[in-house]
């Protein structure tokens, strides 16, 4: 991969060293700042950096920057054009093995570097998947199905009705056992679960599925999670949306997460996902798979009921204290057509907002509300702000999760919108977001720690 520019992004001090020392992009050079000395494969930048760091990918596969110094100097110690591409793979269609559809949205999981720009870019031939992921091959007969291509952060209610209409081809088309998605993780449970309500009771398995680390670091998550997803969607008999990642920060098991009852927990780790007031519905260790959870959907026992629409015209609210009652006056300013709170404890929010809540009300506008702690019910029956909301009109969400509550909501505006038909549908439990109870083991915040919370404060 040649570049006019041989030492891409580079400017300033940086770069006026680097051609002293006829360094350029590919070159493996030394770094000697001060007492410290580096060495690595010299990576291009993007015109976005700054021009205060070198780019080095280190012998251990790992990409680093080093600071410039006044005091810094630069050895050539060999240079090796390199090219990121992913070889060509010939491919065979094997009769005895299920077809699967991945569909591509974004994100990481099917993807290469592209050190050009610093961009992902999906690697989404059949070729190049199956050749940076060759363990597919045994598995399924996949077949890439780029959509879009959108950092999960950007993504629009709208896309989410364009991701389930090219879900529901692949399912009316008839030949697949299951379908994957390729998603950011960022937004990914609030797709997973849009998707629950539109495409109810689907006939096979529905696998949303992540990296939270780059395909190029050698800690990243991508294979082991397509791989994984793969398995579940292949071979599972589950008729649900579900997620599958990680479930240890090592490349042990996965797990399956029911999309309307699953959260990114952590901003990093592989095992970020995190089943809330249940445990994930199955796990995958060493290609097996083992259902955790008995009330699961099996595909094909109910009547598949796609109705693939989604009011955007909605808002999802966090209460925090102090917050200005104009703040749902805009929304109801703005002809907004549904309000999702997030409250404290059980349900609450200051009672300075309840006139602003009671005029929506009063406009047709329905206000759900749930909880900030994620774990356990609203209850607004107990403490007296709780009853003045009832009073005013709010729907208690009992234990949805927040971002459930808002994509039930789009979904059941295009259903109706008489405020007792809506107050019934969101507390009809439609694809497990309501939880009876929670598990005696819901509350675990190390949820997936094989030895348990108290083996690992027993070593602290």
């Amino acid at each position: 991969m040649g570049f006019k520019d041989f030492l891409k992004g580079y400017r300033g001090n940086l770069r006026v060293i680097l051609e002293s020392a006829g360094a350029k992009i590919w070159s493996f050079i030394r770094v000697i700042r001060d007492d410290q000395i580096f060495e690595g494969v010299l990576l291009p930048r993007s015109d976005l950096d700054d021009d205060q760091h070198i780019n080095l990918k280190l012998k251990n596969g790992y990409n680093i920057g080093v600071k410039y110094s006044p005091n810094m100097r630069i050895e050539v110690l060999d240079y090796k054009p390199v090219s990121y591409r992913l070889p060509e793979k010939k491919l065979f269609f094997k009769p005895d093995k299920p077809n699967i559809t991945l569909i591509g949205t974004g994100g990481t999981v099917a993807s290469r570097l592209d050190y050009n720009t610093g961009a992902v870019i999906p690697a989404f031939t059949p070729s190049e998947l199956f050749s940076a992921v060759p363990e597919i091959e045994d598995i399924c007969n996949l077949t890439p199905k780029p959509v879009m291509s959108v950092l999960s952060e950007n993504m629009k209610p709208e896309d989410w009705v364009k991701i389930a209409k090219e879900v529901d081809k692949e399912i009316t088309n008839g030949s697949v056992k299951g379908i994957i998605i390729a998603h950011g993780t960022d937004t990914m449970t609030y797709t997973a679960s849009a998707l629950s309500f539109m495409l109810r009771n689907p006939p096979l398995p529905i696998v949303f599925v992540g990296s939270q680390r780059s395909s190029d670091r050698p800690s990243s998550d991508a294979a082991f999670n397509l791989i994984n997803a793969c398995i579940f969607a292949a071979e599972s008999n589950v008729g649900e949306v579900v997620i599958c990642m990680h479930g240890s920060s090592s490349d042990n098991y996965a797990l399956i997460h029911r999309a309307t009852r699953v959260r990114k927990m952590h901003s990093s780790r592989r095992d970020a996902f995190k089943s809330i007031g249940s445990i994930p519905l199955a796990k995958l260790e060493a290609g097996r798979i083992k259902i955790l959870l008995k009330n699961y959907t099996i595909a094909g026992a109910k009547k598949y009921d796609p109705q693939i629409s989604l009011d955007t015209k909605v808002a999802l609210l966090y209460f925090y204290p102090g917050m200005d009652a104009s703040v749902i006056d805009y929304f109801i300013d703005k002809k907004y057509h549904g309000i999702v709170l997030i409250g404290t404890g059980l349900g609450h929010v200051s009672e300075l907002l309840l006139p602003s809540i009671k005029r929506a009300v009063d406009s047709k506008i329905p206000v759900l509300m749930t909880t900030q702690t994620l774990w356990g019910y609203t209850g607004l029956n107990v403490y007296e702000t709780g009853r003045k909301l009832l009073a005013a009109g709010v729907i208690p969400c009992s234990n949805i999760l927040p971002e459930v509550a808002y994509t039930k909501l789009m979904w059941v505006l295009t259903q109706t919108d008489d405020l007792k038909q809506i107050r019934s549908l969101i507390n009809t439990n439609m694809v497990g977001e309501i939880l009876d109870r929670e598990e005696y083991n819901g509350f675990m915040i190390l949820q997936g720690v094989e030895n348990g919370v108290e083996n690992i404060l027993k070593n602290i």
